[in-house]
Protein backbone atom coordinates (compact mmCIF):
# COMPACT_ATOMS: atom_id res chain seq x y z
CA UNK A 1 0.00 0.00 0.00
CA UNK A 2 2.88 1.95 0.82
CA UNK A 3 4.40 1.71 -2.45
CA UNK A 4 1.30 2.28 -4.26
CA UNK A 5 0.45 5.40 -2.58
CA UNK A 6 3.97 6.52 -3.33
CA UNK A 7 3.99 6.79 -6.82
CA UNK A 8 0.25 7.72 -7.14
CA UNK A 9 1.17 10.62 -4.64
CA UNK A 10 3.37 12.70 -6.64
CA UNK A 11 1.64 15.71 -8.96
CA UNK A 12 3.52 14.55 -12.24
CA UNK A 13 2.36 10.81 -11.58
CA UNK A 14 -1.31 11.68 -10.21
CA UNK A 15 -1.51 14.33 -13.58
CA UNK A 16 -0.72 11.84 -15.91
CA UNK A 17 -3.30 9.24 -14.06
CA UNK A 18 -5.83 11.30 -14.39
CA UNK A 19 -5.62 11.92 -17.86
CA UNK A 20 -5.62 8.17 -18.44
CA UNK A 21 -8.26 7.58 -16.78
CA UNK A 22 -10.53 9.23 -20.14
CA UNK A 23 -9.64 6.12 -21.10
CA UNK A 24 -7.83 6.81 -24.07
CA UNK A 25 -3.98 5.96 -25.03
CA UNK A 26 -1.76 8.74 -24.63
CA UNK A 27 1.89 8.97 -25.88
CA UNK A 28 4.53 10.58 -23.54
CA UNK A 29 4.84 13.36 -25.42
CA UNK A 30 1.11 13.80 -24.50
CA UNK A 31 1.33 13.20 -20.70
CA UNK A 32 4.72 15.10 -20.53
CA UNK A 33 2.52 18.44 -21.67
CA UNK A 34 -0.19 17.77 -19.55
CA UNK A 35 1.44 17.17 -16.49
CA UNK A 36 3.84 20.07 -17.42
CA UNK A 37 7.07 18.53 -17.40
CA UNK A 38 9.73 17.64 -19.26
CA UNK A 39 9.21 15.04 -21.65
CA UNK A 40 12.76 13.15 -19.70
CA UNK A 41 10.86 13.66 -16.38
CA UNK A 42 7.88 12.09 -17.99
CA UNK A 43 9.54 9.28 -18.65
CA UNK A 44 11.05 8.48 -15.48
CA UNK A 45 7.48 8.91 -13.93
CA UNK A 46 6.18 6.62 -16.68
CA UNK A 47 8.92 3.50 -16.50
CA UNK A 48 7.98 3.66 -12.72
CA UNK A 49 4.31 3.32 -13.20
CA UNK A 50 4.91 0.50 -15.83
CA UNK A 51 7.16 -1.59 -13.38
CA UNK A 52 4.66 -1.40 -10.59
CA UNK A 53 1.56 -2.18 -12.98
CA UNK A 54 -0.34 0.61 -12.52
CA UNK A 55 -0.27 1.29 -16.92
CA UNK A 56 1.06 -0.42 -19.54
CA UNK A 57 2.59 0.60 -22.78
CA UNK A 58 1.82 -0.56 -26.23
CA UNK A 59 4.77 0.47 -29.29
CA UNK A 60 3.40 1.19 -32.32
CA UNK A 61 6.25 2.73 -34.61
CA UNK A 62 8.33 4.69 -32.91
CA UNK A 63 5.29 5.85 -30.53
CA UNK A 64 4.81 4.24 -27.11
CA UNK A 65 1.19 4.61 -26.11
CA UNK A 66 -0.12 4.30 -22.24
CA UNK A 67 -2.84 3.36 -20.61
CA UNK A 68 -4.13 2.17 -17.65
CA UNK A 69 -3.12 -1.47 -16.99
CA UNK A 70 -6.46 -2.71 -15.58
CA UNK A 71 -10.29 -1.54 -14.35
CA UNK A 72 -9.14 -3.14 -11.55
CA UNK A 73 -6.25 0.27 -11.27
CA UNK A 74 -9.22 2.80 -12.88
CA UNK A 75 -11.74 1.21 -9.57
CA UNK A 76 -8.60 2.25 -7.07
CA UNK A 77 -8.00 5.52 -9.04
CA UNK A 78 -10.94 6.80 -8.97
CA UNK A 79 -11.94 5.35 -5.53
CA UNK A 80 -8.93 7.74 -4.37
CA UNK A 81 -11.10 10.64 -5.88
CA UNK A 82 -14.45 9.68 -3.88
CA UNK A 83 -12.51 9.96 -0.75
CA UNK A 84 -11.14 13.07 -1.37
CA UNK A 85 -14.82 14.71 -2.41
CA UNK A 86 -17.04 12.94 0.50
CA UNK A 87 -14.44 11.94 3.04
CA UNK A 88 -11.48 14.98 3.06
CA UNK A 89 -12.58 18.01 4.47
CA UNK A 90 -13.33 20.52 1.44
CA UNK A 91 -11.72 23.42 0.48
CA UNK A 92 -12.62 26.73 -1.84
CA UNK A 93 -12.59 26.16 -5.22
CA UNK A 94 -13.61 28.21 -7.86
CA UNK A 95 -16.02 27.47 -10.76
CA UNK A 96 -14.48 26.83 -13.67
CA UNK A 97 -15.96 25.99 -17.51
CA UNK A 98 -13.84 22.85 -16.76
CA UNK A 99 -14.93 21.74 -14.00
CA UNK A 100 -19.06 22.40 -15.36
CA UNK A 101 -17.80 20.29 -18.25
CA UNK A 102 -16.69 17.30 -16.27
CA UNK A 103 -19.34 17.50 -13.75
CA UNK A 104 -21.84 17.61 -16.84
CA UNK A 105 -20.30 14.43 -18.33
CA UNK A 106 -16.90 12.54 -18.34
CA UNK A 107 -15.52 9.39 -18.89
CA UNK A 108 -14.62 7.38 -15.57
CA UNK A 109 -11.70 4.54 -17.51
CA UNK A 110 -14.31 3.12 -19.50
CA UNK A 111 -17.73 4.35 -18.73
CA UNK A 112 -19.62 7.87 -18.47
CA UNK A 113 -19.52 9.28 -15.40
CA UNK A 114 -21.20 12.87 -14.14
CA UNK A 115 -24.43 14.04 -14.44
CA UNK A 116 -25.34 12.41 -17.74
CA UNK A 117 -23.52 8.80 -16.86
CA UNK A 118 -26.58 9.18 -13.57
CA UNK A 119 -28.77 10.07 -15.72
CA UNK A 120 -28.80 6.59 -18.19
CA UNK A 121 -28.54 4.98 -15.50
CA UNK A 122 -31.59 6.30 -13.37
CA UNK A 123 -33.79 6.06 -16.76
CA UNK A 124 -32.74 2.24 -17.13
CA UNK A 125 -33.97 1.41 -13.25
CA UNK A 126 -36.28 3.38 -13.78
CA UNK A 127 -38.07 1.91 -16.77
CA UNK A 128 -36.98 -1.70 -14.97
CA UNK A 129 -34.40 -2.61 -17.36
CA UNK A 130 -31.52 -2.79 -14.88
CA UNK A 131 -31.56 -3.32 -11.33
CA UNK A 132 -28.50 -1.27 -9.11
CA UNK A 133 -27.12 -2.33 -5.29
CA UNK A 134 -24.98 -1.29 -3.34
CA UNK A 135 -23.01 -4.27 -3.66
CA UNK A 136 -23.39 -5.06 -7.35
CA UNK A 137 -26.00 -4.96 -10.59
CA UNK A 138 -27.75 -6.78 -13.08
CA UNK A 139 -29.58 -6.55 -16.35
CA UNK A 140 -33.64 -7.67 -16.68
CA UNK A 141 -35.04 -9.55 -19.20
CA UNK A 142 -36.38 -6.06 -20.52
CA UNK A 143 -33.42 -4.53 -19.95
CA UNK A 144 -31.78 -7.27 -22.45
CA UNK A 145 -34.18 -6.24 -25.01
CA UNK A 146 -34.11 -2.64 -24.57
CA UNK A 147 -29.76 -2.75 -24.59
CA UNK A 148 -29.94 -5.04 -27.86
CA UNK A 149 -31.75 -3.03 -29.81
CA UNK A 150 -29.44 -0.08 -28.43
CA UNK A 151 -26.84 -2.07 -30.00
CA UNK A 152 -24.85 -2.99 -26.70
CA UNK A 153 -23.22 -6.48 -26.80
CA UNK A 154 -24.45 -8.03 -23.68
CA UNK A 155 -21.97 -11.27 -23.93
CA UNK A 156 -18.46 -11.10 -22.59
CA UNK A 157 -15.16 -13.26 -24.09
CA UNK A 158 -14.47 -15.98 -21.95
CA UNK A 159 -11.11 -14.41 -21.25
CA UNK A 160 -12.81 -11.23 -19.25
CA UNK A 161 -12.27 -10.78 -16.05
CA UNK A 162 -14.30 -7.69 -15.60
CA UNK A 163 -18.12 -7.49 -13.74
CA UNK A 164 -20.60 -7.73 -15.99
CA UNK A 165 -22.52 -4.38 -14.35
CA UNK A 166 -22.18 -2.69 -11.14
CA UNK A 167 -22.73 0.63 -9.69
CA UNK A 168 -20.36 3.51 -9.24
CA UNK A 169 -20.56 6.23 -6.70
CA UNK A 170 -20.52 9.08 -8.61
CA UNK A 171 -17.53 11.81 -6.87
CA UNK A 172 -19.32 14.99 -8.51
CA UNK A 173 -22.73 13.84 -8.03
CA UNK A 174 -22.63 11.89 -4.90
CA UNK A 175 -24.91 9.39 -7.04
CA UNK A 176 -24.74 5.87 -8.52
CA UNK A 177 -23.49 5.26 -12.57
CA UNK A 178 -23.28 2.16 -14.30
CA UNK A 179 -19.80 0.90 -14.96
CA UNK A 180 -18.76 -2.60 -15.40
CA UNK A 181 -19.26 -4.57 -18.91
CA UNK A 182 -22.76 -2.84 -19.30
CA UNK A 183 -20.84 0.76 -18.62
CA UNK A 184 -18.36 0.01 -21.40
CA UNK A 185 -20.63 -0.87 -23.79
CA UNK A 186 -23.08 2.20 -22.88
CA UNK A 187 -19.81 4.20 -23.22
CA UNK A 188 -19.07 2.47 -26.48
CA UNK A 189 -22.16 2.75 -28.61
CA UNK A 190 -22.45 6.00 -27.91
CA UNK A 191 -19.22 7.11 -28.79
CA UNK A 192 -19.74 4.92 -32.07
CA UNK A 193 -23.10 6.86 -32.87
CA UNK A 194 -21.21 10.41 -32.75
CA UNK A 195 -23.87 11.13 -30.02
CA UNK A 196 -20.76 12.03 -27.45
CA UNK A 197 -17.07 13.16 -28.84
CA UNK A 198 -14.88 13.95 -26.31
CA UNK A 199 -13.41 17.62 -25.53
CA UNK A 200 -9.49 17.80 -25.99
CA UNK A 201 -7.52 17.67 -23.19
CA UNK A 202 -10.00 16.62 -20.84
CA UNK A 203 -12.07 13.65 -19.63
CA UNK A 204 -14.68 15.98 -20.06
CA UNK A 205 -17.25 15.01 -23.14
CA UNK A 206 -20.01 16.82 -24.92
CA UNK A 207 -23.37 15.71 -26.24
CA UNK A 208 -24.03 16.42 -30.12
CA UNK A 209 -26.74 17.62 -31.93
CA UNK A 210 -27.61 13.83 -32.70
CA UNK A 211 -26.72 12.58 -28.94
CA UNK A 212 -29.45 15.12 -27.79
CA UNK A 213 -32.43 13.37 -29.95
CA UNK A 214 -30.67 10.03 -29.57
CA UNK A 215 -30.56 10.14 -25.88
CA UNK A 216 -33.92 11.51 -25.65
CA UNK A 217 -35.44 8.62 -27.82
CA UNK A 218 -33.78 5.83 -26.30
CA UNK A 219 -33.20 6.89 -23.10
CA UNK A 220 -35.64 9.48 -22.22
CA UNK A 221 -32.89 12.17 -21.61
CA UNK A 222 -34.00 16.04 -21.87
CA UNK A 223 -29.79 16.67 -21.87
CA UNK A 224 -30.43 20.37 -21.90
CA UNK A 225 -31.72 20.29 -18.55
CA UNK A 226 -28.72 18.67 -17.61
CA UNK A 227 -26.59 21.54 -18.02
CA UNK A 228 -24.89 23.39 -15.26
CA UNK A 229 -25.05 27.19 -14.47
CA UNK A 230 -22.14 28.50 -16.03
CA UNK A 231 -20.29 30.34 -12.86
CA UNK A 232 -20.53 33.93 -12.18
CA UNK A 233 -17.99 36.49 -14.00
CA UNK A 234 -17.60 39.27 -11.14
CA UNK A 235 -17.14 42.82 -12.54
CA UNK A 236 -15.75 45.44 -10.92
CA UNK A 237 -17.41 48.76 -9.64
Amino acid sequence: MVEVAALVGDTARATMLSALMGGQSLTGSELAFLARISRPTASEHLSKMVDARLISVTKKRSYRYYQIASPLVASMLEAMKLVAALEVPQRYHPRSARHNALRLGRTCYDHLAGRLGVAIADSLIACGCVVLGQDGGDVTDAGAKVLRKFGVELSRTRQSKRIFCRPCLDWSERRYHIAGHIGAEIQRRCMELNWLIRVNGTRAVQVTTAGEIGLRDTFGLDTPSLQIDPPAVRTGT
